[in-house]
């Protein structure tokens, strides 16, 4: 695959700085993105009227979108050109956040969020790729270790920026703060960045496309309004049935194909397949913790926007100190015993959130969650530096698309399973004896319905049982999420290979964030 080599007097150019720090602007904005939009969820859902199921499409908009268009996007930019095609997913994104501030009901959010999934496909591989065009290989491991801290950065920033606009500014604010810092990106590129290509790519294959964002998008919406509908529906089944269908003859159109987007062959490779599953479950519990946690803060425990989002910075806290400290301890103990311990941990942390009740306060909270994040970061950091460390040199790139792919698809499915078995679990709970039936039903929409609802009607008993129907729902996810880190910490310390630190991967990235793969995610360099 060709390589750009970079400009002899490139390192001497002090222009490259300006422009990596626009792409870390760049790269922000996707880092916090999910963090905002989560802490802004309880408030979007008292003011649009949204479900749990809508606040879940919300979410899941652009996780399905991202997930399934990110591995053409990067072979968008080999052909036609990477700085133009990140100038293109940069306006999409400022164009999805400009329709998300201006949207007026639900049905507009979630198509802004899935037009920023199209732009977040475009950014995450593109703002790595271009990189080698900037720096000398002496400045590149620095040049996306920083990259990779600003996409780890967003994730504590994201909560306390959003809560802070959400208290000063109407909810259409945690959208628009998008727009001057992808319009910086966009004249970044425009000025800064030099044109590469690689024409020797493969072809973006469209079914295949297509086949991805199908399948996905049938599993997940079956996944999201099978509470509401039953899991016996006949359309539900249908929609279960097609996403099987349509996902099988993916994967055997790409076994079939000379030069795939995505290299399924890649998970015959033991150490590859485990260390991704981890990843990409450490993925799906995040997600679903990240979904069902600030409604619980903002909700039930009576905290306002800013004030959730401090409150979830011990559990982001933990992560960043495991994820800087994950290393050495590989080093040390090798990563089977490091993945296997912080999956542990993250059971751990689990099972004692599963025991929190109304009561609890938020001491308790925090400290489940500190407990958490150090899980999350031990278990994934030296997964996905497992994962590629297993691959052949020469199906680096690919092995990191299809890793990445599974994380975003990990992610999809914790919010849609995850959220699901919440709004369940509320709805059978909830007690609505006495209410009209219409404020019966409104309220089991989401724990924020029910307390509107209670404060129309004056029925403070309504707000009671709000609270602990939706307590008792997070202890059920947080027990599903226990469990399945328990049953993948014992595979993993079962069948993980043991390896030592990958330095060849980090040599390539530096220090791998919380969300980041440890090379660029379509492997172009």
């Amino acid at each position: 695959m060709a390589t750009v080599t970079p400009h002899p007097e490139t390192h001497l150019d002090p222009r490259r700085w300006w422009a990596l720090g626009a792409l870390v602007a760049s790269m922000l904005v996707l880092g916090f993105d999910m963090t905002i939009l989560n802490v802004a969820l309880p408030t979007m859902a008292g003011e649009l009227g949204a479900s749990t199921g809508e606040q879940q499409w919300m979410a899941d908009a652009y996780v399905v979108v991202f997930a399934a268009l990110m591995l053409p996007a990067g072979l968008l930019g080999d052909r036609f050109g990477r700085r133009r095609m990140l100038m293109v997913g940069l306006g999409v994104f400022l164009a999805g956040s400009l329709v998300g501030a201006l949207a007026g009901d639900v049905t507009w959010v979630v198509a802004a969020r899935a037009v920023m999934g199209v732009g977040g496909a475009l950014v995450m591989p593109l703002a790595l790729s271009v990189l080698p065009s900037l720096f000398p290989p002496t400045e590149r491991t620095k040049a996306v270790g920083i990259i990779s801290a600003a996409s780890a950065l967003g994730m504590p920033l994201g909560p306390i920026i959003g809560g802070w606009l959400l208290d000063h500014f109407w909810w259409g604010s945690v959208f628009l703060i998008n727009v001057p810092m992808a319009a910086i990106g966009i004249a970044a590129c425009l000025f800064l960045l030099p044109e590469t290509r690689d024409p020797s790519s493969p072809k973006v294959d469209a079914v295949s496309t297509a086949l991805t964002a199908a399948g996905l998008g049938a599993l997940i919406y079956a996944i999201i309004e099978a509470p509401n509908r039953g899991w016996g529906d006949l359309l539900m089944l249908a929609l279960i049935a097609g996403s099987v269908v349509l996902l099988a003859a993916l994967v055997v159109r790409e076994r079939r194909s000379v030069r795939p987007m995505l290299d399924m062959s890649l998970l015959a490779h033991r150490g590859f397949l485990l260390n991704a599953v981890a990843a990409t479950l450490v993925m799906f519990v995040l997600s679903g913790l990240m979904f069902v946690l600030p409604q619980y803060l903002q909700a039930v425990l009576g905290n306002d926007a800013f004030g959730t989002g401090v409150r979830m910075l011990p559990m982001m806290g933990g992560l960043m100190v495991a994820a800087r400290a994950a290393q050495p301890v590989v080093e040390r103990f090798g990563s089977r015993g490091v993945v296997s311990a912080g999956l542990v941990v993250l059971a751990f942390a689990a099972l004692l959130g599963s025991r929190t009740t109304v009561e609890s306060g938020y001491g308790f909270t925090a400290l489940w969650l500190s407990i958490a994040g150090l899980g999350f970061g031990f278990a994934v950091v030296p997964a996905m530096d497992g994962a590629l460390a297993t691959l052949p040199a020469d199906r680096a790139g690919s092995g990191s698309g299809l890793l990445m792919t599974l994380r975003q698809v990990g992610g999809a499915i914790g919010i849609a399973l995850l959220g699901s078995l919440l709004a369940s679990a509320f709805r059978d709970r909830l007690d609505v004896t006495g209410l009209p039936e219409g404020a019966a039903d409104t309220a089991r929409e989401s724990v924020v319905a029910a307390h509107i609802v209670a404060d129309r009607a004056g029925a403070p008993d309504l707000v009671t049982s709000a609270n602990s129907a939706y307590v008792h729902g997070m202890g059920l996810v947080l027990l599903v999420c226990g469990i399945a880190s328990l049953v993948a910490a014992l595979l993993a310390g079962a069948f993980l290979p043991n390896t030592e630190s990958n330095t060849g991967s980090r040599d390539v990235a530096g220090t791998p964030a919380p969300d980041m793969a440890p090379a660029p995610a379509d492997g172009r360099q």
